[in-house]
């Protein structure tokens, strides 16, 4: 099963049982999720020469699912589902999106490369891309904004 799989069950676990915290390991991996109150979910996931690749200092983002909206207007982020090396297309493509593109739910926009495994990214909205937010290469982490789509044409 794949760690965003695994992830995604685990959230869904806690919830229906209304858990406040749960930790699972398996080999090198550890997933760690703890609720701070009933709307949020706060996550950690230990991966391993996963972090040594990010850069010193880098932020922490955490998302409860895998879009947030700006309540001022139509504009939905896409957002990492998993620490990786985020990459606009497959080695030697052209990009999937670029800004001005309309995607639908199931459209692929990128690639994070995660534990030498390269995993498609979808929208899960609807929309047009306004903005790539991250530059091709760069090391992402959990709930990272990728992209900001204009839902406002759906």
């Amino acid at each position: 099963m794949e760690l965003i799989e695994k992830v995604k069950n685990l959230i869904s676990l806690m919830n229906d049982n209304d858990l406040a915290e749960i930790e699972v390991e398996e080999e090198a991996i550890k997933i760690r999720l703890k609720r701070n109150n009933m709307d949020a979910i706060q996550t950690s996931i230990q991966l391993p020469d996963v972090k040594s690749s990010l850069p010193e200092g880098a932020t922490k983002y955490i998302a409860s699912n895998n879009e947030t909206s700006n309540s001022e207007s139509n504009v939905s982020e896409i957002v990492a589902p998993m620490v990786g090396t985020f990459y606009t297309s497959a080695p030697a493509a052209d990009p999937y999106v670029a800004a001005g593109d309309v995607v639908g739910e199931e459209s692929v926009v990128c690639i994070i490369e995660a534990m030498k495994i390269m995993n498609e990214v979808k929208a899960e909205v609807k929309g047009e891309i306004v903005e790539i937010l991250v530059d091709n290469g760069t090391a992402v982490e959990y709930g990272q904004p990728l992209f900001s789509v204009d839902t406002s044409g759906e």
